[in-house]
């Protein structure tokens, strides 16, 4: 039996009733019988059986919910909703900062392109800068932008939902997550999302950076032609390897500086905008050479097959700096990408929260005003 299906005792008190000095009490009547013969009864109380009330039946009306738009937030499947919020948040983000990240792409791969292409080998951040203006205009700062935004949509709602899943795997036996479990689920979760949304950093990238595509369609169809399905995977490998410590490092830190700090801090924006940009920076510093050698391997004609080759070939062309080119741009652009991802999920967040709260606001309101109602019509 179901709870929805329960008996329920009820007890109401009487009105006026004086056990002291009470009349006759009023006869309750019932057909027992199927000849209709009544049953004398001198009880005062009568036993029912009442069906639970449905919740929905309390829920605000369409015109309560036009006077109170933000309950109508409340509608939305939670999850879908901070899947929505994250997934602006993100591409909101990446909008902003992306001319940061084309200079960065730029100054990772230059090395390279100018070994093939006989220019120089380095150039600086204001070079590259005043080198797009020139060449391609306003519009070229955002170049590869769009593939970019498509890919952050489902990584960021992969990287979260999994990152969730994971946490619960790695729970010990007290329900508790280790420092070591919390890294566990960040590294899984960073090589999940990256696995999946793979091949559109891959077409984002060669946009951004090879000269004669406009289209991702049309990079897409070029690299299945000439080099494969297997392009649309060359540095899979060092961009899990580069992952997966990243998103450990900059989950686990963000979970245990945030938690270090006095509760009455813990659930402000700026404590949350500056605890990211924390561990951003941290897990940033220590796998940036990764992403770098991760990018080189994506390049059309690459001579890297193997992490073991990439590595000391940049070095050797680059020295070690070679490994942290583009570094500038890239922490530059942490900074606003950070604030705009924070501010815009943490608002989104008190926005649900607020709706819910109006809604079951309204709800209770509505259940008050029939429990009135039945009390003051005798039931």
């Amino acid at each position: 039996m179901t709870d929805n299906n329960r008996a329920k005792l009820v007890w109401r008190k009487i009105p006026g009733l004086d056990p002291d000095n009470s009349p006759e009490p009023v006869q309750c009547r019932t057909k027992l019988f199927p000849n209709g013969r009544n049953v004398r009864r001198s009880n005062f109380a009568c036993v029912s059986l009442a069906e639970k009330r449905d919740e929905k039946e309390f829920s605000p009306s369409f015109d309560q919910l036009l006077k109170h738009p933000l309950a109508m937030v409340a509608l939305l499947p939670k999850d879908a909703a901070l899947f929505a919020a994250g997934a602006i948040a993100g591409a909101s983000a990446k909008t902003v900062t992306a001319p940061l990240d084309r200079i960065k792409l730029l100054l990772q791969t230059h090395g390279l392109r100018a070994g093939q292409e006989g220019a120089k080998k380095a150039i600086g951040f204001a070079e590259a800068f005043t080198l797009i203006g020139k060449e391609e205009g306003l519009k070229g700062y955002w170049k590869g932008n769009l593939p970019q935004v498509i890919r952050i949509i489902p990584y960021s709602a992969v990287q979260l939902f999994a990152y969730e899943t994971y946490k619960k795997l790695f729970r010990g036996k007290d329900g508790e997550l280790s420092v070591i479990g919390r890294l566990a689920a960040g590294a899984c979760a960073g090589m999940t999302s990256t696995f999946v949304t793979y091949p559109l950093d891959v077409l984002r990238l060669r946009l951004a950076v090879e000269p004669g595509y406009k289209t991702m369609s049309e990079v897409a169809i070029n690299m299945m032609r000439e080099e494969g399905f297997a392009s649309f995977y060359n540095g899979l490998g060092p961009s899990l390897i580069g992952i997966a410590p990243y998103i450990a490092v900059n989950f686990c830190v963000f979970d245990l500086v945030k938690k270090s700090l006095p509760e009455k801090y813990q659930k402000k924006t700026e404590s949350s905008l500056v605890t990211a940009l924390v561990s951003a920076s941290v897990a940033t510093l220590m796998c940036y050479p990764l992403d770098t050698v991760r990018r080189q391997m994506q390049m059309r004609g690459t001579p890297y097959v193997t992490i073991l080759d990439a590595f000391p070939g940049i070095v050797a062309r680059d020295g070690l700096v070679g490994l942290y080119r583009g570094f500038l741009p890239n922490a530059l652009k942490t900074l606003p990408n950070s604030s705009i991802r924070l501010t815009t999920f943490d608002t989104v967040k008190r926005l649900i929260a607020a709706a819910e709260k109006e809604f079951e606001s309204i709800t209770e309101g509505n259940r008050k005003k029939q429990e009135q109602s039945s009390s003051d019509n005798g039931i």
